[in-house]
């Protein structure tokens, strides 16, 4: 796309908003990349992404896309034989992740079924690294410290460490607490310096302790003395720190090798991970914007509804109808200034560069947009000084640049064409140019002031005139774009509404020629047309949706109607079907004990006899009952106001008038039609009953934290406290709590983790988020 185009129309500010909602700088890159594209297949391609991406949004509100990070870098130094830091291989742990949760975020929609085929082949290609991020977060943690877990030789250097400390602040403790060392002391602490543990010690008793003096206070008065009786055991934790170094850097070796093996399968990855953020961030701009996605064509036919220009207030910007490609190729659009024409102008071609470059548009459903293969835009004074350029000059510059590009698959935006120089040459250029472009078929949208092109849509096939309505009332433009009017100059309105005598306009209409006059009129004439139909056109347009619904309802109503009562005579099949069985078991025992009784009895079959047996027959048959239901009576007289059912429609209503004898006008929703009485039954009023406040008991008040802070805690106490907190949390109703055990060594966050897996009430857990205590806490969540 032309380099200027995208800066008149101002495309980077489109980019800017849309980088806005990237999860990770990978998405951002893309963003900041983004280029229209000429190709059709590619346009549609990327408007099919963002659409998938738009409906995951519209259901879900949420996609998980936390923790991606560009490992690109660590993954090339790794390939090289580079060690990796910690917070690099943690960093392509947690993108790893992110992956495998955006995986099965969509595996799941998928279950759903629902149809996501481009994104869901995205998430086919994502090679499976979970051996790798196990690897990796086994062994540095969230924070990303080496872990004591990432080998059995660096754990027990840590508890050789950990225990040393130990007796070191032990002697030390037992040096400050002594009843001489309180004169002898700055402050009874133990600190640090060049990683050996100190005490302060007064200057005039630094040789009491004897040792090594490593720093001193800025006013000399105190030095920082590593006693002699510990200068042993501070060697020994220096040899133990110097050995857990070095078994840190083995591993970070060991898994940077490793990541290394595995460097093209993880470019691959982040180059997914990049598309899915850009993807849903365009989706997410979509949403905040309203937009809709267009439906594309390269046949040069744009039909943009209630058209809004993306970066002006939504709350503000005016709504436009812009129809372009189909019975016109051409638009001029005339009238004054600060009237909202350069404002069309930048929506149209913003919108075309949006579409181009997969964005939704600002626009109601049913839009259509072209795919142009160049978009041209002269728009805005680029005069220069160096280049001693006019204001004509420049648009003249970009002008013929245009020109020697344009052919049919072009849209050309032109905003005042032919400004800055002599009127009368100013509009023959304009004419021209505007012919030279429009006979190489390309679609084009024009600006002019020039009274002599309002007659241009007249004289030309394809072009139509166009204006920005002015409201005379209020001295405002309303930047209602209306096709098919030319603009009119509204001066004399104008001029007579601010108090200017009726006498000077009167003569200033004689110096304007009658062709003038005539034209003017006529476009007064069409403008007052055009206000009639398009009230009638809305009015229309109402009636015909307030039919279409009662059309569906009523359709809804009747196939409702009749699924019913084929269950209804279904059922009554059934039912019907187990009395005849019913009714033939009992027939079959009434011959049996006939038969019975001519065998035993080796005679005829008494009289009485067969009256009871026929009598049981009877009584096996089943009866069907039809009972009839009496039509209801009309002994309600009807007035204005009541509720009533139409019985032909189904429907209920409110009586508004009587139009005739038994004849009334019922409004049913947002249509009104005439009924008769005989058609109508009254709705009585239901009776509202006034239900006494159901009293409500309260249990014993007690107050129980949303947090369970565990630090400091032995191992054992600290359970038995996870174990009662969660049964007050659970009387309390809370349905999420928060339990605080530090990061420390991981033991306590361990036990308090694996207690709360196995509980019965709890639905399930997880780490805190970034401004909720990281790896330090864990969120509880009650079923």
């Amino acid at each position: 796309m032309n380099n200027k185009t995208m800066k008149a129309l101002e495309f980077d500010k489109i980019r800017d908003q849309l980088d806005s909602f990237a999860s990770s700088s990978l998405g951002r890159r893309k963003i900041k990349d983004l280029m229209p594209s000429p190709s059709f297949e590619e346009v549609v391609k990327w408007q099919e992404e963002t659409d998938e991406g738009a409906t995951v949004i519209r259901l879900k509100g949420r996609v998980p896309l936390d923790g991606i990070f560009d490992i690109t870098p660590h993954a090339k130094r790794a390939r090289i034989g580079g060690m990796l830091s910690p917070s690099e291989l943690r960093e392509i742990a947690s993108t790893l992740k992110a992956g495998r949760m955006l995986q099965k975020f969509i595996d799941e929609m998928l279950d759903g079924e629902l149809e996501l085929p481009l994104l869901a082949e995205y998430m086919s290609t994502l090679c499976d690294l979970f051996d790798i991020e196990k690897l990796i977060s086994n062994a540095i943690g969230d924070g990303g410290e080496v872990l004591d877990s990432a080998s059995e030789k660096l754990r027990t250097l840590r508890t050789q460490l950990r225990a040393n400390e130990a007796k070191v602040r032990e002697k030390l403790e037992s040096m400050i607490r002594s009843s001489s060392a309180q004169k002898m002391l700055s402050d009874s602490i133990i600190t640090i310096r060049n990683d050996r543990f100190v005490i302060p010690v007064k200057q005039e008793y630094k040789g009491v302790y004897g040792g090594i003096v490593h720093d001193q206070s800025s006013s000399g008065q105190t030095l920082f003395i590593e006693p002699q009786a510990i200068v042993t055991l501070n060697n020994l934790l220096q040899e133990l720190r110097a050995s857990e170094q070095q078994e840190i850097e083995r591993i970070l070796i060991q898994l940077s090798v490793t990541v290394g093996e595995y460097t093209q399968e993880l470019l691959h990855n982040v180059s997914v991970m990049g598309q899915m953020d850009f993807i849903f961030a365009k989706a997410r701009y979509a949403s905040s914007i309203k937009a809709t996605k267009p439906k594309l064509n390269n046949e040069g036919r744009m039909k943009l509804f209630k058209a809004k220009h993306p970066l002006i207030d939504r709350n503000q910007v005016v709504a436009n109808d812009i129809f372009l490609g189909e019975d016109f190729s051409t638009i001029v659009i005339t009238g004054p200034n600060t009237g909202g024409k350069t404002v069309t102008l930048k929506t149209v071609g913003l919108c075309t560069l949006m579409a181009q470059a997969g964005l939704q548009l600002p626009t109601l459903d049913g839009s259509e947009m072209c795919v142009f293969e160049k978009v041209f835009a002269d728009i805005g004074d680029e005069q220069s000084i160096e280049q001693s350029l006019s204001t004509f000059s420049s648009h003249m510059v970009n002008i013929v640049e245009i020109l020697d590009e344009v052919d049919h698959n072009t849209l050309v935006l032109f905003d005042e064409l032919g400004a800055g120089t002599d009127p009368q040459e100013g509009a023959a250029l304009a004419i021209s140019i505007l012919d030279e472009v429009h006979a190489r078929s390309a679609r084009i949208i024009a600006t002019t002031h020039y009274p002599e092109l309002k007659a241009y849509g007249y004289n030309r096939e394809g072009v139509i005139n166009a204006s920005v309505e002015f409201d005379v009332e209020t001295l405002s433009p309303t930047y209602k774009l209306l096709i098919g009017v030319p603009g009119r100059s509204n001066a004399f309105e104008i001029s007579k509404r601010l108090g200017l005598p009726e006498r000077i306009i009167r003569d200033a209409k004689g110096y304007i020629g009658e062709d003038t006059n005539k034209v003017e009129n006529m476009i007064a004439s069409l403008e007052q047309s055009r206000k009639a139909a398009e009230d009638e056109r809305v009015e229309a347009r109402d009636y015909l949706r307030s039919a279409e619904k009662l059309h569906s309802d009523l359709q809804k109503e009747l196939v409702q109607f009749y699924e019913e009562k084929d269950a209804e005579i279904e059922a009554a099949k059934v039912k019907a079907q187990k009395i005849v069985e019913k009714a033939k078991l009992e027939a079959e025992e009434v011959i049996s004990e006939l038969r019975d009784l001519r065998l035993h009895k080796l005679a005829d079959v008494k009289e009485h006899e067969l009256i009871e047996a026929r009598k049981k027959l009877e009584n096996a048959a089943p009866t069907l009952s039809k009972k009839v239901q009496p039509l209801p009576k009309q002994d309600h007289v009807f007035e204005a106001g009541d509720e009533v059912k139409v019985l032909s429609l189904n429907g209920k209503g409110t009586l508004l008038e009587q139009t005739g004898k038994k004849e009334w006008l019922v409004q049913i929703g947002i249509l009104k039609m005439k009924v008769k009485e005989k058609d109508m039954e009254y709705i009585k009023p239901q009776k509202v009953v006034e239900t006494k406040p159901l009293a409500i008991v309260k249990g014993k008040d007690f107050h129980v934290s949303l947090e369970l802070d565990l630090r400091g805690e032995r191992y054992e106490n600290a359970l038995i406290r996870v174990e009662k907190y969660i049964d007050d949390a659970l009387l309390a109703g809370y349905p999420r709590v928060s339990i605080i055990h530090g990061k420390g060594t991981g033991a306590l966050r361990t036990g308090v983790q694996e207690y709360l897996k196995n509980h019965r009430s709890v639905k399930g857990i997880r780490f805190g988020e970034a401004g909720e205590g990281g790896s330090g806490v864990t969120i509880v969540e009650f079923k």
